[in-house]
């Protein structure tokens, strides 16, 4: 009977957080994505500080050109334009620096919609270069 009173919760869980499980990055309350894990291919390194005009797009890349705004959750950057608001992601320092509140900015990056985040605003944008700001 004790058996039976912890294996079944046990086998549950197990169950659920397996049935939970995704390749999406996990982002922190920051909107920085946790480490890749060491399976996964190498993704591309982002630049290193703002750049004083926007790099063209690379390939898959899109260009955006708005306000930056705060968004409800804390350390969660929008970007409002034309097409709505996007969540603006990036672990560089250079590039967060250029991305205050209020800030005329262009931003280079892809559009990752199924990107988990904490924000709950937005759709996720991670950002390789911004000019403006």
């Amino acid at each position: 009977m004790l058996i039976r009173r912890t294996v079944v919760p046990a086998a549950l869980l197990l169950a659920l957080s397996a049935g939970c499980a995704n390749n999406n990055t996990p982002i922190d309350a920051g909107g920085v994505p946790e480490p890749a894990p060491a399976s996964s291919a190498p993704a591309a390194a982002p630049s290193t500080a703002a750049s004083s005009s926007a790099a063209s797009a690379a390939a898959g890349e899109t260009t955006l050109t708005g306000t930056v705004t705060a968004g409800v959750e804390p350390n969660c950057l929008l970007l409002k334009d034309g097409t709505g608001d996007h969540l603006l992601i990036t672990e560089d320092a250079g590039l967060k620096s250029a991305l205050q509140p209020g800030a005329e900015v262009t931003v280079v990056g892809k559009s990752e919609p199924e990107l988990m985040t904490t924000c709950m605003q937005g759709k996720p944008f991670v950002v390789s270069s911004v000019a403006g700001g």
